[in-house]
C-alpha cells in the first residue's frame, strides 16, 4: 500500500482519524495516536500569523517613525557634534524604529516585518542625511555614515527575529 502524499512510499500506517495511508514523513503525533497533517490541525503560531492589515499597519508606523527619527537624529548631532556620537544616536534610532513597528503590528515577529524595519531605516538615514546637509564626501565621513546605516538596520531588524 502506498502512502496518499508520497506515492513512493510503502506504509501500513494509517491516521487515527481519517484512516487515510500516511508514511512516516508525513506523520504527525499527537496525544491521541498518529495523525496526517489535515487531521492534526497544525496552524502557525499566533504570533507570526500576518495579515495583510498588520504588514499595511507595520509599514505605515515605519515611514511615520522613520521620517520622525530621522529629522530627531539631525538636530541631535547638529548639537553635539562628536565624532563617533552617530553611531550611538544610529542605534538609538534604529531600536525606536524597531520598537515603534513592533507595537504597531501586537508584537507580532517575522521575516517580513524585519524586511520593513530594515528599509525604514533605510528611510531614516536618507531623511537624516536631507536634514544634516549630507554626507562629506571623504571617505571617514561616507564609512562612518555607512556603518551607522548597519548599525540602525541591524538593531531595528533585532526585533522581529
Amino acid at each position: 500500500m502506498k502512502c496518499g502524499e508520497h506515492t513512493e512510499a510503502e506504509t501500513n500506517l494509517r491516521c487515527g482519524k481519517c484512516e487515510k495511508l500516511i508514511c512516516p514523513k508525513c506523520m504527525v503525533q499527537t496525544p491521541v495516536g498518529a495523525r496526517c497533517h489535515d487531521c492534526a490541525g497544525l496552524k502557525r503560531l499566533p504570533v507570526f500569523d500576518m495579515s495583510a492589515a498588520f504588514y499595511m499597519r507595520g509599514i505605515a508606523a515605519g515611514l511615520i517613525a522613520a521620517f520622525v527619527a530621522g529629522f530627531a537624529w539631525s538636530v541631535v548631532e547638529g548639537v553635539i557634534h562628536f565624532f563617533y556620537v552617530g553611531l550611538l544616536i544610529a542605534a538609538g534610532m534604529g531600536w525606536g524604529v524597531g520598537e515603534v513597528i513592533s507595537r504597531a503590528v501586537n508584537r507580532k515577529q517575522g521575516t517580513g516585518l524585519a524586511v520593513v524595519a530594515g528599509v525604514s531605516m533605510v528611510v531614516c538615514f536618507v531623511v537624516y542625511l536631507l536634514f544634516s546637509g549630507g554626507l562629506h564626501f571623504s571617505f571617514m565621513s561616507i564609512g562612518l555614515g555607512l556603518v551607522s546605516l548597519i548599525i540602525g538596520i541591524y538593531t531595528a531588524v533585532k526585533h522581529f527575529k
